[in-house]
């Protein structure tokens, strides 16, 4: 799905978001996310900048990657399961005349972690942008019947990950480099049927925080972008029926938003535009809470 300029996004409606399987496919979806960036002017930003992006085979970090090449950034992505998918972001992104790398990795685990962004400096010959937007969720109708395991799951992908990858990346981290991590409105205002996945993306926010204040002294910003409801493969993946029937309505445009909207502002904070700007929440959510 591209969105030419000045094209109104589709409502949720237009969408008509169904169930499907989890993991999710982008190529499965029948409504697909936008994230071609077909409006977006490039300015050479990151020329000659290395980024990683975690779960950037689909969604928002697929939009993200894209756009950085776009700024003129060598890109590795980590993703999980659809290698498929994360060879359309490699496409895209080699037909920008960037390099590409695909890393299976899971970030649950501090070894392949530490591996990813070895490999990433080894191979794209640098390091400098880390993006941390792995994610998992599931809604539960009752709080109470959360699996154990997937407690953990949604913990140690979420949050762990972050911490995992962050670590991993520092050594390698310079003066005016950057860490972006994707929270989430979620983590602000709750989510009744995703209590635990609400709950690490506060904690996200708040590691955010705290990793912006130690890295302070080096010049390595750390920043976070928030979103709203985003069309994605993990909504029609994760979350409840009923859930889905309204997604996106509860924001003041009355309208999900798409991966390409998000990708801006994680430029913004990897660039130089964004060089005063550390330990901040940028929400990007379509004027959510709605309020009454």
């Amino acid at each position: 799905m591209s969105t030419e300029q000045n094209e109104p996004r589709p409502t949720n409606s237009e969408i008509n978001p169904q169930p499907m399987a989890y993991p999710t496919s982008e190529g499965d979806m029948d409504e697909k996310p936008d994230w071609d960036l077909s409006n977006y002017k490039p300015a050479g930003k990151l020329t000659g900048k290395v980024v990683l992006v975690t779960g950037g085979d689909s969604g928002i970090g697929r939009a993200v990657a894209l756009a950085f090449a776009m700024e003129g950034a060598d890109v590795a992505v980590v993703y999980q399961t659809n290698a498929d998918d994360a060879a359309v972001v490699g496409k895209a992104v080699e037909a920008q005349g960037r390099k590409f790398l695909a890393i299976q990795a899971d970030v649950r685990s501090a070894a392949e972690c530490r591996e990813a962004v070895r490999r990433t400096h080894a191979e794209l010959g640098g390091f400098n942008i880390l993006v941390n937007n792995a994610a998992y969720q599931q809604g539960y109708e009752h709080f109470e019947t959360i699996p154990e395991e997937n407690i953990h799951r949604t913990f140690d992908t979420n949050i762990k990950g972050y911490i995992f990858m962050a670590q991993a990346a520092i050594p390698f981290l310079t003066e005016g480099d950057s860490i972006i991590n994707t929270g989430s409105i979620a983590g602000l205002v709750g989510n009744q049927h995703q209590v635990d996945y609400a709950s690490t993306k506060g904690a996200i926010h708040t590691f955010t925080k705290s990793l912006a204040a130690y890295l302070g002294e080096k010049k390595i910003r750390v920043n976070a972008v928030l979103p709203g409801p985003i069309w994605t493969p993990l909504i029609p993946g994760t979350m409840l029926k009923e859930d889905l029937k309204k997604f996106g309505d509860e924001t003041m445009l009355g309208r999900p938003g798409q991966p390409e909207e998000l990708a801006p502002a994680y430029v913004y904070f990897a660039s130089q535009d964004g060089s005063y700007s550390t330990g901040s929440l940028l929400e990007v959510t379509g004027g959510m809470p709605k309020g009454g």
